[in-house]
Order: structure tokens, then sequence, then C-alpha cells
């Protein structure tokens, strides 16, 4: 590949570029997003591709970079943080969904303390497209029957009806679980 061609594909520079607004993205901006786009070049020399979500705090991060090994060690798979992609973008909504669109799987890893990744999982339930492509290991604690709230709680039932919610309690269960994903 020569230093002009890009290691994306076409259809997904234009789509983008199509999603950026130019009134909420500078053009430095716009060019630093298209830079870390051409960075995820694994996602295209894959046959699946898993952009996994949760919490970055202390415990929490050990556990998503458990999942993200436990899916690397796979065949012909990348498995991936949004912190894994380099740049230093004020707007988290549009590398989300520029990141969202052009992976295999959206991978959840809901836990309750210290936070967790609501606002991800609002989108993933707000379009069909993120929605049929996410898969969500929710964890589950002993002593409390509704540790979420009603809110996620609604998000975890539209997961469930669809068969892609995934209990845990331990690491243990977390490994298992995520060998269930596709």
């Amino acid at each position: 590949m020569s230093d002009e061609e890009s290691p994306v594909p076409e259809g997904v520079l234009t789509s983008a570029k199509d999603q950026l607004n130019e009134d909420e993205i500078s053009l430095a901006d716009n060019e630093e997003i298209l830079h870390a786009l051409s960075e995820l070049t694994l996602v295209y020399e894959n046959d699946r591709s898993y952009f996994v979500l949760g919490n970055y705090d202390r415990e929490p991060i050990r556990r998503l970079n458990l999942v993200v090994d436990r899916l690397n060690r796979r065949q012909d798979t990348y498995a991936f943080r949004m912190v894994d992609i380099r740049g230093e973008w004020d707007n988290s909504i549009q590398k989300f969904c520029l990141i969202a669109d052009i992976v295999t799987y959206l991978v959840g890893v809901a836990e309750k303390e210290p936070s967790d990744f609501l606002v991800e999982q609002g989108l993933l339930v707000g379009t069909t497209e993120y929605f049929s492509k996410s898969h969500v290991l929710k964890r589950e604690y002993e002593d409390e029957t509704y540790p979420f709230g009603w809110m996620q709680d609604g998000v975890f039932e539209l997961f469930e009806k669809k068969g892609r919610l995934y209990r845990w309690r331990t690491e243990e269960q977390l490994v298992d679980v995520t060998e269930n994903l596709p």
C-alpha cells in the first residue's frame, strides 16, 4: 500500500465524514478522527471485531481487559476498548458512533460501581443497527435484586428478550460468558 492510499475503505471514510456535523467539530478534530480510524486497520483485516465498552476505573478496567484478552485469543478476531484508539477527542459521542459503525459487535460489560457506561447503553438501544450487533455482560450482585436502577434494567430486559444478555458474578464466570459471544 502506498503512503497516499488509505487503509480504511472509502465507504467508511465517507460515512465518517457524513456523521460529523461541521458546526460541532473543527476541521482539525475531523482530521484527527479520520487519522484514528486509519489506525483501526485490524478491524478490516479480521473476520470479526469487538468494541468492548465499560468502566475504566481500576478494578472494572481489569475485567474489561480480561474480556478483550479472551476475545483476542480467537482466530481472525480483533477486540479493543475506546481508549485503545489514540487521540484526544473532545467529542466522545462522535468517536463512539464512528467506531460502532465499523465493528462487527459491540460488547458492554455492565457493573454498578463506581459508575457505568450508561450513555453508551442508551446509544446501543437507540438505533436498530447498534442494537442488532450488541451484547451485554451484566454483573449480578448477591445482596441486591435491582442494583442498576429502572432505566438500565429496561435496557437489560431488551437484550435479554433477544438472547444477548449474559449474567456473571465472578471473574471466572465472566470468562465463561465471554466464550458464549458470537
